[in-house]
This record gives structure tokens, sequence and C-alpha cells, in this order.
């Protein structure tokens, strides 16, 4: 079976796209698909006529997009059925969920990354499944913490946090893990290297980091910290577990879902009491303080690259279930 995999151009990596629609492609391509990808770039309009001459060219089976916007250039062509991928930045404004959700009732099957995406969509598709994006489980592997602190330079007695992104990403929401350190620890902030440092608490930001720099980190850490307002399924927090980090993130998105109640999970609770958006009231400091005593004291690893593997989410497995849909389809 031919994949043509349709995302859009994102210059600020290396090959053009988004690391997990590569992952993806490439695991399918692991259980015998030909995977090939075309980028829409500029308006997503004026690309139906390129990525028609694409799909000429290749003869593909199933045409795959991921976003909702990059699938309205899918879905604009009649030659091959379209999967489509929400990944929930379609339900962030209004417009683009009533356009892209609109568009995507032409596809022959939607995949929502999470259940709150499909509850979020203002149309839903009769033809749907709930699958997260996969874990690459080879390359997050798992570390002796002690080797990676030594590889990374960490002191003694110091507590690292790993942040989920770059601490000026607001949505990321760094403030609320700053304020809790600062509340703990009682003294100045100070640069170090990729990140600063409150006391003995030290927090690293993601930003510009590798993949392998990060699984490092993960593995050197003792805690990684997601206390984002939104995400889809956080594909850092599914590659943290399977690092077997410790986790303390808020309650959006399928965070609850993902983490369950392992052992050196830490859920922050959302006031909102749903799962599209967390944001904080009078007593949210409060607890994110006594979470994060609670975390910096788990002096363990988890269970977490067990627990991925137990709900289906290695790269393998979701490539194993977006071939049983190709296949109906076909």
């Amino acid at each position: 079976m031919k994949i043509l995999e349709v995302s859009r151009y994102k210059s600020n990596f290396a090959d053009h796209q988004l690391p997990f629609v590569t992952e993806q492609g490439e695991s399918l391509r692991a259980l015998g698909c030909e995977v090939e990808y075309f980028l829409v770039r500029g308006n997503y309009l004026r690309a139906v006529k390129a990525l028609k001459q694409k799909i000429r060219a290749c003869q593909p089976d199933i045409v795959h997009a991921h976003f909702g916007l990059s699938a309205i250039t899918a879905e604009l062509q009649s030659i091959v059925p379209v999967v489509t991928t929400f990944h929930n930045g379609e339900t962030l404004n209004w417009h683009v969920n009533l356009l892209t959700s609109l568009f995507s009732l032409r596809a022959k099957h939607v995949v929502y990354v999470a259940q709150h995406i499909h509850d979020l969509v203002y149309f839903k598709a009769k033809k749907f499944s709930i699958i997260p994006c996969g874990v690459n489980m080879d390359d997050c592997h798992i570390m002796d913490q002690a080797a990676a602190r030594q590889q990374l330079g960490f002191e003694d007695g110091v507590k690292y946090i790993l942040f989920g992104g770059g601490f000026s990403n607001l949505r990321k929401n760094y403030a609320i893990l700053r304020d809790a350190v600062e509340r703990i620890e009682q003294a100045s902030w100070v640069p170090v290297e990729g990140g600063e440092r409150c006391g003995n608490i030290v927090c690293l930001e993601m930003k510009g980091l590798s993949r392998a720099e990060c699984v490092l980190r993960m593995n050197a850490c003792d805690l990684f910290a997601l206390p984002s307002h939104s995400e889809g399924s956080p594909q850092t927090l599914k590659e943290a577990m399977a690092c077997n980090c410790p986790i303390l993130a808020t309650d959006i998105a399928d965070v609850s879902t993902l983490l369950g109640d392992l052992s050196g999970h830490y859920i922050l609770r959302n006031p909102r009491k749903t799962h599209e958006r967390w944001d904080a009231d009078e007593k949210s400091l409060d607890e994110m303080v006594v979470l994060l005593q609670e975390a910096l004291h788990f002096k363990e690893r988890t269970n977490g690259r067990e627990r991925i593997i137990e709900m289906g989410l290695s790269n393998t497995q979701v490539a194993e279930r977006l071939m049983a849909i190709y296949e109906s389809i076909v």
C-alpha cells in the first residue's frame, strides 16, 4: 500500500515537517507501506494543484493529511481517498474549527488525537477514531539516571526539572512552575546553561534541543513538568513517560488518561473542569507547590514506559491501527 502524508511546511525543522509526522510515516514504512510526503507551502487553496500533480506522479492508495488546514488542501482533490488527523490547533478559534471540521466531512476517516478534540469540533465525522500520536520507543530509551546526570555534569544534591517547552512559550505556562519553585526555595534566580536556578532547584527548557538531547535530560532529571494551558495529546509528556521520568502536569487534554494513577505521576487540578483549557484560580499555586514538593521528594523512576506499551501508544502499535483504517477504506 502506498501512503502520501500531507502536512504544513515547517522551516524550523531539518526535514521541514513536524517530527511526529515523519515518525508516523516511517513506522508505516516499517510495516511494508510505501510512504511519500507532500508539504503545503503558502496558500492552502493554491497548493491543491501541486498536490494533484504529486498524486498523479506517485499514485498513492491513501492521502493522509495532518492538521485541519492542510487537510483542506487534501480534501479538495477527489482523485484519492483522504484520512485526516486533527491535532488540537483546529479547535483553538471558532473560524478554523468551523472551516476545518466542515471540510473533514469529505474525508473517508478522521483521526482525533484526543477525545476532547472530537468533543470540541463543530462538525463531527461519522467514521472516526481516537488515536494519539505514537512514541518512538527506540529513541526514547531508558538510561541509568546517575550515568545520565554525570554525562550532563549535574551537581549532587541539586534537583533538576525539565520543562516541556521553551520558557517564553506562554501556552506552556512556565510562570506557575517558576512561582512554585520560588515559593519552595525562597531564593533569587540565576541563569545556568540551558535554563535557570533558584536555590537547589534547576529548571531546564527544551527549546532548541535535539531528540537525543531531550531524551538524555528526561533520563537525568528528577522531574518533567508540563503545566500547560492547552495541549492536544502532548508528545513530550509521552516521551518522558517512555523514559520513566516522574511527571507533573496540568489536567488538560488526555493527560489524566495518559498518566493514570501511577506512582511518580502528579496532576494539577483543573479549575475549569474541562480538558480544553487550564487556567489558574486562587488555589492553584498553593496546590502546585504541594505537588512539586511531593514530586521532588519522589526518589524512584516510574513505570511510564510500560504504560505507554499497555495503552498501545508505541509508534509501531499506532501504525498498525492506521493500517487497519487504510485497509478498510481501500
